[in-house]
Order: C-alpha cells, then sequence, then structure tokens
C-alpha cells in the first residue's frame, strides 16, 4: 500500500494529546509521492465535517461526495499503519486550495 499525493485516507490520528483533532477521519496526503514510497511516514492534513470554513486554516472541500473541511493547521507526519483504507481522490482545484492555505498557514 503505496499512498499518493491527493489521495484520501481514513487515518487512526488516536492516541492524541490537548488539541490535536482526533478520531477516525479521512485526511488528504500532501507529502510527494517519492517520500511516500521510501518512508514510513506520509505527511497528511486531516478533515473535519463540524466547524464551518474559516480559510486559510479551515479549507472547504467535497470528499466522497460529502462536504467537508480540510484543517490545514492540523497537518502532521503519520505511520503508514495508520492509514486503514483509501477513499478516493480530491478534485484538483480542493487540492490547490487546500496547497495555498498551507502556503499562507505555513508562511512559504
Amino acid at each position: 500500500m503505496i499512498p499518493h499525493r491527493g489521495e484520501v485516507w481514513w487515518v487512526r490520528l488516536d492516541p492524541t494529546l490537548g488539541s490535536e483533532i482526533k478520531k477516525t477521519r479521512p485526511c488528504l496526503v500532501v507529502g510527494a509521492n517519492v517520500l511516500n514510497e521510501r518512508r514510513h511516514t506520509v505527511v497528511v492534513v486531516p478533515f473535519s465535517t463540524s466547524p464551518q470554513s474559516a480559510p486559510p486554516v479551515l479549507v472547504p472541500v467535497v470528499c466522497g461526495g460529502r462536504r467537508a473541511v480540510a484543517v490545514v493547521d492540523q497537518i502532521r507526519a503519520v505511520a503508514t499503519e495508520r492509514l486503514t483504507r483509501q477513499m478516493g481522490t480530491l478534485s484538483a482545484t480542493d487540492i490547490a486550495l487546500v496547497e495555498d492555505a498551507l502556503r499562507v498557514v505555513l508562511e512559504l
């Protein structure tokens, strides 16, 4: 199982600490494919269905036919063992919105 950039996977994020986003939830793979192939971790942005969008931190996306928000400030590296199953791929438009938000949040 090699996750690819732009794919959405169910990821077990627990255990967590403090204000980290919790539970098993969809996450967007944002790391480079070459790293995803060679490392045992992937960089992801988790999704939530609870909050309203508030760019650049909460970016509206459509995932599996449902509206959600990418919680960009919760970007993290996770072990590939945390990935349970692939949900699909985000649209190019939604990926671009998340990438723009990452540049703002990380001051790139």
